[in-house]
């Protein structure tokens, strides 16, 4: 359906991280163009579009039936993610879902399975694992510069959402384990490889409906080395990892979301001392964005590990929450009330 140079999307609700990060992307791009906004309200989409480019269309179904959109943003809410992929999916659209791509490792592996069998790219966006820091840090790793690795650990964490955040609604699948967990998890899973199994994990609820924060550790079971991670919605800011070794330690800061001049702040610490890392400022954003333009493309290819780590994001998720759940009261006290 695309014209074979550029892309034409469609954006399913006026979300407020496609305003911030992912739209700015598309405008500067010469493969990929915004065709139209959805929304249930087409006030809404109207204010959205006349700041942002496109049509304002009302109704999520109506968008999926445009012949002029190629493929489809999915930023809602991530409980309705399944639902919304599955019908752009259906519609022949190319998905570029928002992280998580959904809440559960079965609706996951089964849009994998429904993106591959109708040949169209799925995939899920994290955009922090495109800026070429992580790059660099798995290149120092590789040459031997902290030893044998023997530890990692990541930490996200922001600041106490308003009352009425979709983050606090468990209805639309709201929680820190999906929203803010999911990054220092994939992390995990880019530095430690995807093989990696639950050994521990807390949520913290403090009488809200949906977990607040919560720490996880995992362990990679053929040699041992662990992961440890915190995350949370009502903390201050925290948005670092660290990977540790047998002869030194790289440290990163301000990792998951840094704007797009930010010049990446790391640090490798060795019995010698302490030295900078450092890399250019780069757009994440753009670079994800352009990553799912080519694809569609046809420049390039999302590789099998692409589903691989995205299910197996899925099934770590599952397995925390599950884990969680199993410790009982203080930390689901609220939900087991309510229930």
């Amino acid at each position: 359906m695309t014209n074979g140079k550029s892309v034409g999307l469609g954006v399913l609700g006026c979300a407020d991280v496609a305003a911030r990060r992912v739209l700015p992307a598309v405008a500067v791009s010469s493969s990929i163009h915004l065709v139209a906004v959805a929304s249930r309200d087409w006030k809404r989409a109207e204010r959205y579009v006349r700041q942002h480019g496109g049509d304002a269309v009302t109704g999520y179904e109506a968008l999926l039936d445009r012949d002029d959109v190629d493929a489809v943003y999915v930023p809602l809410p991530a409980g309705l993610h399944a639902e919304w992929i599955e019908r752009a999916l259906r519609a022949g659209k190319h998905v570029l879902g928002e992280k998580p791509l959904t809440t559960s490792i079965d609706d996951t592996r089964h849009l994998f399975e429904l993106a591959e069998q109708l040949r169209l790219v799925m995939h899920e966006n994290f955009m922090f694992c495109n800026h070429p820091m992580h790059a660099e840090v798995l290149r120092l790793a590789a040459s031997g510069a902290v030893g044998d690795v023997r530890s990692f650990s990541a930490t996200f964490t922001i600041p106490g959402r308003p009352d009425g955040d979709i983050r606090l609604r468990p209805d639309l699948g709201g929680g820190a384990l999906y929203d803010t967990g999911g990054y220092p998890l994939r992390a995990a899973q880019m530095f430690l490889g995807p093989e990696l199994e639950v050994r521990g994990a807390f949520l913290r609820f403090a009488g809200s409906a949906v977990d607040l924060g919560g720490s996880v550790l995992l362990v990679r079971p053929d040699d041992g080395v662990w992961a440890n991670l915190t995350f949370g919605l009502d903390d201050a800011y925290r948005s670092t990892y660290a990977l540790a070794g047998s002869a030194g330690r790289i440290e990163v800061d301000h990792v998951f979301t840094p704007p797009a001049d930010h010049l990446p702040a790391a640090r490798l610490t060795t019995p010698s001392g302490t030295v900078p890392v450092s890399l250019p400022a780069y757009d994440q954003y753009r670079a994800s964005v352009q990553r799912f333009a080519d694809a569609v493309l046809g420049a390039t290819a999302f590789p099998s590990r692409e589903a691989v780590t995205s299910i197996n994001q899925a099934r770590l998720t599952d397995e925390i929450r599950e884990f969680a759940q199993a410790l009982g009261p203080p930390a689901h006290r609220h939900t087991e009330e309510e229930s």
